[in-house]
């Protein structure tokens, strides 16, 4: 009976809640486990994670250790005493004791199709490389960087307007369904977790501000992949009047002109790449709201000298 299996959830944002609400319908969910509040935003308010909130509304014990490793996070774990624990867009790395604790071990979904793009950022690392498809990896993971054996993936195409933040949520909702069709046949024994091909591995570290930066000497396709697949974090931008300009939306164009150059396009702003140039459609001044690339250059003398 799956009711009487003991799940704990590890998960921070919202990608991972639609997973935790479909452990809740099927599974006795015992814990959720989730990063600490942490300030966010222009304000640096303090804000939970998007499972804090959602774990309270289901009423749900919750914790939120610094580090996996504190005594007081080992023990909380081992007071559950899970059959198994489940794992989507966590942060941190699960240690061997706490792989060895639950009798079932641990599950992640990934937002990729493994062993392309395992870490931190698959999502964005996938729009930003033009990958035709991604998908979402079920797999029972072990001591490594997303090097577990896999149980299920399932494959979603990549649309040409995707952004980080549209193609989170399209594999959210798969990885949740691929989830609960997947861990009854695991649970049971019948599926068992197959290798993945170390020849085709590939990685997607954690992304840092700084490379939102959006560098001419690459082509206007690859910067204009940049600007969706860091759209809304990190950012794409490029500098300007000693600040960054903030860059939501841009188009390609095809143009012969000095790569780093700036010119007007369709009334627009536009960068001259190595091959092409990125015109932007809308955009964001330093300590200003977004606006569309025309009104800005009604304001930015200078920008094509």
């Amino acid at each position: 009976m799956h009711r009487m299996t003991r799940v704990v959830f590890m998960g921070s944002p919202e990608f991972a809640v639609p997973t935790l609400r479909a452990l809740t319908r099927e599974y006795s969910v015992i814990g959720v486990v989730t990063q600490p509040d942490r300030p966010a935003g222009r304000g640096r308010d303090i804000r939970a994670p998007a499972i804090k909130l959602e774990a309270t509304n289901l009423g749900i014990p919750v914790v939120q250790p610094e580090k996996l490793t504190h005594p007081d996070a080992v023990r909380q774990l081992r007071e559950w005493a899970p059959d198994l624990i489940v794992v989507a867009a966590f942060g941190q790395l699960l240690r061997s004791e706490l792989l060895e604790l639950p009798a079932h071990g641990c599950v992640n979904v990934h937002a990729s199709l493994l062993p392309r793009w395992r870490g931190a950022a698959p999502i964005q690392a996938a729009i930003a490389a033009g990958d035709p498809q991604t998908g979402v990896t079920i797999m029972q993971m072990d001591a490594g960087m997303d090097t577990g054996g896999i149980l299920s993936q399932q494959s979603i195409a990549i649309d040409e307007q995707d952004t980080g933040a549209s193609l989170s949520a399209k594999l959210s909702g798969l990885g949740a369904e691929l989830l609960s069709l997947t861990l009854p046949s695991y649970l049971s024994g019948e599926l068992r977790p197959r290798p993945q091909d170390a020849s085709q591995v590939t990685k997607a570290p954690i992304l840092k501000k700084e490379d939102g930066l959006l560098d001419p000497s690459l082509p206007a396709e690859a910067l204009e992949r940049r600007v969706r697949a860091f759209n809304p974090w990190p950012g794409a931008y490029i500098a300007w009047e000693e600040a960054r300009l903030k860059v939501h939306h841009a188009h390609v164009a095809h143009v012969e002109a000095p790569t780093g150059s700036r010119i007007v396009i369709e009334e627009r702003p536009a960068l001259v790449t190595a091959n092409g140039a990125l015109v932007l459609d809308e955009v964001q001044p330093a300590g200003k709201k977004p606006m569309h690339g025309r009104a800005f250059l009604m304001g930015a003398r200078g920008w094509a000298e």
